[in-house]
C-alpha cells in the first residue's frame, strides 16, 4: 500500500482544509486530506483540489475518470534529448514545458511511457496541461520489486498517474532479454515471461489498489494468455498494419470483455521507397488510423478506447550515431507507405519540436 505519514500541520491549515471538504468540495477521505494539508504546507504546487482524489474505475470496455468516460487521445512520450540515448539520457524534466503545450494544443489528453516519471515536478506540468499518464513502471527483466515499489511510492499520491503500464510488447522481446532460437528453450523462456507480468501486475495492485495496471502486448493475444492474466485490467495492443487496423476491433471483442486501447500505431516519415522524408504519407496514416480508433471506440458501441501513437518525437539514437539522425530499419508488413520501421523518424514533432505535417493531422481529429 502507499505510504503516507500525518503531517504536523498548523491548526489553521486544518481548518482551511476540513471546511473545503465538509463543503463538498473534496470528493475525498480524510486520509487525502492529511496529504493535500502536507504539500500545501510544504509549498508544493496546489493541484486542482476536487481532481487529487481522481479514481479511475473500469466499467465493461469502458475507462473512467471521476466518473466521465476516458477515451485516449494519447502519444508514447520517451523524450531522449540530441545526442543521448535511452534509457540514460531520458529527460522529462528538460522537455515537459515545451512538449505539454505543444500536445494540449493538438488535444492529447494521456502519454504513455516506457520508463517511469518519478518527478512529481514533471506531473504537476502534464496535469496543468489537462494531461494524464499511463505511467511505465516495469519493462525490463532486471527490474526488482523493490524498484518497482519505490517508483509507484514516489508518485502513487498525484492524479495526474491514471495507470500504470507493465510490461511493453513482452511476448516480442522477453521483457529486453536474449531470446534463444530452439524453440523447447524459447517456451520455457515465454512462460517464465507471462508468470512475471502476472507477478509485477499483482504486486502493482496490492501497491496502489486504486487505479488500473494496463499490459502492453505486440498484436492480438491469445484467449489462454488473457486468461492466464485475469489482473490485468487493461490491455494495450501494439499493432502497425498499414492504413488500417484491419480486423483487429472484431477480433479483439470476441476475445475478451475487458477495455483495450492501441498501445502504439502510426507511421515514420521516412520512405525507403525513394530514400527521402515524405510527410504526407506519415500524415496520411496518422489521420487515417486515428479516425478508425474514433470510429471503433466505445461510445459507438465498438471496443476501443483510444489509442497511444508512436510517437512524440524523433529518436536520433536507435539505428545508429546518437548525433546523427540515420535511416534504414526493419522491412517487412508495417508502416505505410513502404512497410520499413526507420526507427529515428516516427515523431509527430522533430528532435528540436518542429512539427510535422502528422501532428497537424492528428490535431484534426476530433476523439470523444
Amino acid at each position: 500500500m502507499l505510504k503516507h505519514k500525518i503531517p504536523r500541520a498548523a491548526p489553521y491549515a486544518l481548518l482551511f482544509i476540513a471546511c473545503l471538504w465538509l463543503n463538498g468540495l473534496f470528493a475525498c477521505t480524510p486520509f487525502d486530506l492529511c496529504v493535500k494539508t502536507e504539500r500545501l504546507l510544504s509549498g508544493e504546487m496546489p493541484w486542482t483540489l476536487d481532481s487529487e482524489c481522481a479514481r479511475v474505475t473500469v466499467e465493461g470496455r469502458q475507462i473512467f475518470e471521476e466518473g466521465a468516460l476516458l477515451f485516449i487521445k494519447g502519444v508514447a512520450w520517451n523524450p531522449v534529448s540530441l545526442g543521448g540515448a535511452h534509457p540514460h539520457d531520458l529527460d522529462f524534466a528538460g522537455a515537459v514545458a515545451s512538449d505539454a503545450a505543444l500536445m494540449a494544443a493538438a488535444g492529447v489528453n494521456v502519454v504513455r511511457t516506457y520508463e517511469p516519471i518519478t518527478d512529481p515536478r514533471v506531473l504537476d506540468t502534464l496535469w496543468a496541461h489537462g494531461i494524464g499518464v499511463f505511467n511505465g513502471v516495469f519493462a525490463w527483466h532486471g527490474t526488482t520489486d523493490a524498484e518497482i515499489t519505490a517508483r509507484i511510492e514516489a508518485v502513487g499520491d498525484h492524479p495526474a498517474v491514471l495507470a500504470w503500464v507493465v510490461g511493453n510488447e513482452w511476448n516480442f522481446n522477453a521483457l529486453y532479454q536474449a531470446v534463444p532460437d530452439e524453440s523447447a528453450a524459447r517456451a520455457a523462456l515465454d512462460r517464465a515471461v507471462l508468470a512475471r507480468i502476472g507477478e509485477v501486475t499483482r504486486l502493482v495492485k496490492r501497491l496502489d489498489p486504486q487505479r488500473p495496471v494496463a499490459t502492453i502486448y505486440g498484436e492480438l493475444p491469445t484467449r489462454e494468455i488473457i486468461e492466464a492474466l485475469p489482473e490485468v485490467d487493461l490491455w494495450g495492443l501494439n499493432i502497425y498494419r498499414g492504413l488500417s487496423f484491419g480486423d483487429l476491433f472484431e477480433a479483439w471483442a470476441a476475445l475478451s470483455p475487458k477495455p483495450m486501447f492501441v498501445g502504439e500505431y502510426g507511421a515514420d516519415a521516412w520512405d525507403a521507397r525513394g530514400g527521402l522524408e515524405n510527410q504526407a504519407a506519415q500524415a496520411e496514416a496518422i489521420g487515417a488510423l486515428a479516425a478508425e480508433l474514433v470510429a471503433q471506440g466505445t461510445p459507438q458501441g465498438g471496443p476501443c478506447s483510444g489509442g497511444f501513437v508512436f510517437e512524440w518525437s524523433d529518436e536520433w539514437w536507435k539505428a545508429g550515431a546518437p548525433s546523427v539522425h540515420d535511416v534504414g530499419g526493419i522491412s517487412g508488413s508495417g508502416p505505410y507507405p513502404d512497410g520499413v520501421f526507420n526507427e529515428e523518424w516516427w515523431g509527430l514533432v522533430t528532435i528540436d519540436r518542429v512539427p510535422r505535417a502528422a501532428y497537424h493531422a492528428f490535431a484534426e481529429v476530433v476523439f470523444p
